[in-house]
């Protein structure tokens, strides 16, 4: 029988505060999920399932992918942005959503800035410049030279309004003065079908979705998109080397929980990423594109995004543009 005193010295024990550090290696105490805002097959899912598997073999909870598309990555990162704000949801997501969203869409539920706190911008991938393989011009000064000798005179595919071939034709434009005519397409693939009928002259895409098309002899590589050359493709010069100085882009992707997530949580979170995204190959399907492990944790990375918005911002406005 407990006697009277063991039983208050338990009873006191028991009302004793549980240390901090007991108390954070309680969590996650269940499956976490991560919102995947654009479909399946795409750089964005495979990137977010590879993180997804990491992470959740250092947290020892598994990390479920939940796939919410639309609106150009608004619908699922708006569904983070209002989840419960207990480190157990999370987004993956890029500059597009995170970024250009802002200033492009009218009435976007979700303000990057405000609603939404990085866990880490993790990678960084540069986009590539093709033509179609009828086009005259064989490289990307004859390029440019046919752009200064005609405004408008070539097509430039892209995947979509605001997307970022749009965003960086408009660039061209606005800082460089070339002028090209474009056409929309719904999404990457169509507009490689269009390049590959030579319905179009050149594209500016994911180097993964061209590259099995340069390499065929179907169509030409002009450009990358990084300040300097990708070293996954030495010798195709980059933008700024063949004289656009300013114009440059990498798609950058983040993982994100919803602003209020307690500070231990996203610590917690930043210090599991960390760990996984080390894992030997992890990231080998960006890398072998000339991508880079950027792993900017939350100040750093909220500071690097609020300068992307104000950049594509200043774009956005000066071209007008609209998400349709």
């Amino acid at each position: 029988m407990v006697s009277r005193r063991e039983f208050t010295g338990a009873a006191l024990l028991a009302a004793l505060p549980v240390p901090h550090a007991a108390r954070a290696q309680a969590w996650p105490d269940r499956p976490l999920r991560m919102i995947i805002p654009f479909p399946p097959g795409g750089p964005v899912d495979a990137g977010g399932r590879l993180i997804a598997g990491a992470l959740g073999e250092v947290l020892g909870q598994p990390v479920v992918i939940e796939t919410r598309t639309g609106a150009g990555g608004s619908v699922g990162v708006e569904a983070a942005a209002k989840a419960a704000p207990d480190g157990h949801t999370l987004v993956f997501a890029t500059t597009g959503a995170l970024a250009v969203n802002v200033t492009l869409v009218p009435n976007l539920g979700y303000d990057t800035r405000r609603d939404l706190v990085p866990i880490s911008v993790t990678l960084g991938v540069p986009l590539l410049m093709a033509c179609r393989e009828g086009l005259p011009a064989q490289d990307i000064a004859a390029v440019l030279a046919m752009a200064r000798a005609k405004p408008g005179g070539l097509t430039m595919a892209t995947s979509g309004v605001g997307g970022p071939p749009h965003l960086l034709t408009e660039m061209m434009r606005q800082r460089a003065g070339l002028d090209f005519t474009v056409v929309h397409y719904r999404g990457a693939a169509p507009a490689m079908v269009a390049m590959l009928a030579n319905e179009v002259d050149v594209s500016i895409l994911d180097p993964a979705v061209m590259m099995p098309h340069i390499k065929a002899g179907k169509m030409r590589a002009l450009a990358t998109t990084s300040r300097a050359r990708n070293p996954a493709m030495p010798n195709i010069p980059s933008l700024v080397e063949a004289g656009l100085r300013g114009i440059e882009f990498e798609n950058w992707y983040a993982l994100m929980a919803p602003a209020a997530t307690p500070p231990e949580r996203v610590r917690r979170l930043r210090e599991a990423l960390t760990r996984a995204v080390a894992k030997p190959g992890l990231f080998d399907l960006f890398l072998n594109q000339g991508g880079r492990v950027m792993d900017l944790g939350p100040e750093e990375g909220a500071a690097f995004i609020r300068r992307e918005i104000d950049t594509w911002g200043e774009v956005v406005r000066t071209a007008r543009m609209t998400a349709q």
